[in-house]
């Protein structure tokens, strides 16, 4: 019987489905990669687990330390799914124009979330990412991932290892007229753990 060790060996193993309707007329099989029955619900999934595997590459984060990010939704899932297994503190920063269900749902992962106004400059000291900055150096063992300058961002998602196209289609046979389509697709999850009040910003 196959089984997976974990939810985070789930990551990337998502299937290819071939498209028809919309490829109708031409001659190329074109597969889309169904992104969201990654364990996180989206192709953020890929990124997360990518960015924090280089982190532990090159001793930015250690064993019990903190991921520090300003993400408000899939990114902030995927880090906190991976978090989890290895044992990682979460603390995401997010503008108060994001939904409490979203806000919930990072809870719900296991992240703390501290809230910002959204009405403020960038250089501003209240903005999410400016907040990020201070709390990534305030706190001991913090690691900002910093996925939008993050070079295992695109590295990840352009670049996905050959185990991550599924199983092969029918028929089995290699052709240079298949395409790779990547197809994301947010869950919306109810969160299930007790709410607390998020933090605010200083």
């Amino acid at each position: 019987m196959r089984y997976y060790d974990n939810v985070v060996e789930l990551i990337g193993n998502t299937p290819l489905v071939r498209l028809r309707n919309v490829t109708a007329g031409i001659q190329a099989m074109v597969l889309a990669k169904i992104e969201y029955v990654n364990p996180g619900g989206s192709v953020k999934d890929r990124i997360a687990l990518k960015m924090v595997e280089e982190a532990e590459k090159a001793g930015l984060l250690q064993p019990g330390g903190t991921i520090v990010e300003p993400t408000s939704g899939n990114t902030g899932v995927g880090l906190a799914l991976v978090a989890q297994l290895r044992g990682y503190r979460c603390v995401f920063v997010c503008p108060d124009k994001v939904s409490q269900d979203k806000q919930d749902v990072l809870r719900a992962y296991g992240a703390e979330v501290v809230v910002c106004p959204t009405a403020v400059a960038p250089e501003d000291p209240r903005s999410y990412y400016n907040v990020s900055d201070r709390l990534a150096r305030e706190i001991p063992g913090a690691w900002k991932p910093n996925q939008y300058a993050n070079a295992a961002n695109p590295a990840r998602t352009t670049r996905p290892p050959a185990r991550s196209c599924g199983s092969r289609p029918r028929g089995g046979s290699r052709t240079s007229s298949r395409a790779w389509a990547p197809a994301a697709r947010s869950r919306a999850r109810g969160a299930t753990s007790r709410r607390s009040p998020a933090a605010r910003c200083a």
